[in-house]
């Protein structure tokens, strides 16, 4: 995002708070309009949380902080111009006895000096983990006694009692981050905050100051009460399709032999169209088409019938529940594809992971799938039980557009008996930092092509990509980036205009 961007893409909002991925605006010379640019999208940002009740504290903090970092970097230009070493503490405390009011007389003049030399305010909000995050970042990196002094005014809040009592005080005026900062502590510990929340820091040439806030107990356990609801209503979805429960079990035995795994499948039309149509897929490269089913499961292995029979088993169960969502299944399969694709090329070395690249991918969204497909009858009683418990159906449609449907997609997943690998990506896909470590490999690569499809749907933007989670791919630039999800999306084409 940008200045020129000036309205409030409700959409995106949603995906990143849904994604648990960062919202980023960067300004160089913070004109009005943007600054209310930025407090419009952190009040949707917060609205879209149900936290409306912080949004006049935060956009203080937010107002605070921003202005503060256009200061810092009008003061660098200031030091620049005037030949003075920002670190000397003699020449600091020369440049400062005049900075203030010499900047401010030729404020546009030193605004233009800091764009030209890419000194930047980036306000950053992101929703993970239950956690609000907020970031004011910008590329001039505190001094030491800069660093000090901030933390010393800071310390002194626990002096006053309230914002009048700290008004009242006689405080340094030659800091900007003076008695503001102390009226943002003191404004925050009303929503809830401790000093463990608020974080002054310098590192890779910024100065990042962070607010960590959760939301609210009342939020929480609203969340929590519909988790639990939903838990519930799903031992009344349809039993996994017996059939498949019972070729399962003969997969799971270690006495079954290949051609009874081969005879069982026969049996079933649906299955045997399935196993031909995987083998005779561009991903087994047969020179001549496979006809023959026990050559077939010889071929796929174990695992791979495994897999297959949880996604026919998966697809007949959402049948049942009542209805099917057209964009959230093309999703599914795309994501499916570019899982299979980039586990194919990337991870090569690691057999398992390939092999249960194509069902993770499809069924990472099972969460979303069951609530945003279902009948309409499973989802008003789901309501009507959450409206008597005080949760408004405001908050209950906000669940319903993606927050904690990794959650509850993973329990339908128990449900159904589904291997760990399926549970651990279905869970966690959107933050594979907390997954078990066995499966974080998996589940990092099916978060990236499930940001790939967004990204080619414009969706989401490269930036609000975690760079660490690309690095478990090697992927290293946009441009890198763009090229693979390119490939993907023609081939993907390809393959479905077949």
């Amino acid at each position: 995002m940008t200045e020129k961007k000036v309205s409030v893409d409700t959409a995106k909002i949603k995906m990143a708070i849904a994604s648990g991925l960062p919202l980023t605006i960067i300004t160089y010379t913070l004109p009005h309009d943007m600054e209310i640019y930025m407090g419009d999208i952190l009040a949707c940002f917060l609205k879209e949380l149900g936290q409306e009740h912080m949004i006049q504290y935060l956009t203080y903090c937010q107002q605070e902080l921003i202005i503060n970092a256009k200061k810092a970097n009008t003061k660098r230009i200031f030091f620049r111009e005037k030949n003075l070493n920002i670190n000397d503490p003699e020449q600091y405390e020369q440049g400062m006895q005049d900075c203030k009011r010499i900047t401010l007389n030729n404020i546009a003049y030193y605004l233009e000096k800091q764009k030209r030399a890419g000194l930047y305010v980036k306000l950053v909000l992101q929703f993970r983990n239950n956690k609000i995050k907020m970031e004011v970042r910008n590329n001039s990196p505190l001094t030491v006694f800069e660093y000090k002094r901030i933390h010393d005014k800071l310390s002194r809040v626990q002096q006053y009692t309230s914002v009048d009592d700290a008004l009242n005080q006689i405080l340094d005026d030659t800091e900007g981050a003076g008695l503001g900062l102390i009226i943002m502590i003191l404004m925050l510990e009303k929503i809830g905050m401790t000093e463990e929340n608020f974080q002054i820091i310098s590192e890779k040439g910024e100065t990042i100051t962070r607010i960590i806030l959760p939301v609210s107990p009342k939020t929480a356990t609203d969340l929590d009460i519909i988790s639990h609801e939903f838990k519930k209503s799903i031992d009344d979805l349809p039993q996994f399709p017996e059939n498949i429960t019972r070729l399962n079990k003969l997969l799971s035995d270690p006495d079954a032999k290949m051609s009874d795994i081969a005879r069982q499948i026969s049996n079933d039309i649906g299955l045997t169209g399935e196993l031909l149509k995987q083998v005779n897929s561009a991903a087994f490269a047969l020179s001549t088409p496979c006809k023959n089913i026990a050559d077939a499961v010889k071929m796929v292995g174990i695992r791979g019938i495994k897999n297959m029979l949880f996604t026919v088993g998966s697809l007949k169960a959402f049948a049942e529940i009542g209805g099917s969502n057209e964009v959230l299944w093309k999703h599914a399969y795309q994501t499916a594809f570019y899982s299979y694709n980039l586990a194919r090329n990337f991870c090569s070395d690691d057999k398992s992971l390939v092999e249960d690249s194509y069902i993770c991918g499809l069924l990472h969204d099972m969460g979303k799938i069951v609530y945003e497909s279902a009948h309409p009858d499973f989802l008003e009683n789901i309501k009507k039980v959450c409206v008597s418990k005080g949760i408004t159906a405001d908050l209950f449609e906000k669940i319903l557009s993606g927050v904690n449907h990794g959650e509850i997609g993973a329990r339908i997943a128990e449900k159904w008996n589904f291997p760990e690998t399926i549970i651990a990506v279905i869970r966690y896909h959107h933050s594979p930092e907390n997954c078990p470590m066995a499966y974080k490999k998996l589940t990092s690569t099916i978060l990236i092509a499930d940001l790939m499809t967004h990204y080619m749907n414009h969706e989401i933007e490269y930036y609000q990509i975690d760079h660490e989670i690309l690095d478990s791919l090697n992927i290293k630039t946009e441009e890198q980036f763009q090229k693979i999800c390119e490939k993907l999306e023609t081939a993907f084409k390809a393959q479905n205009s077949l």
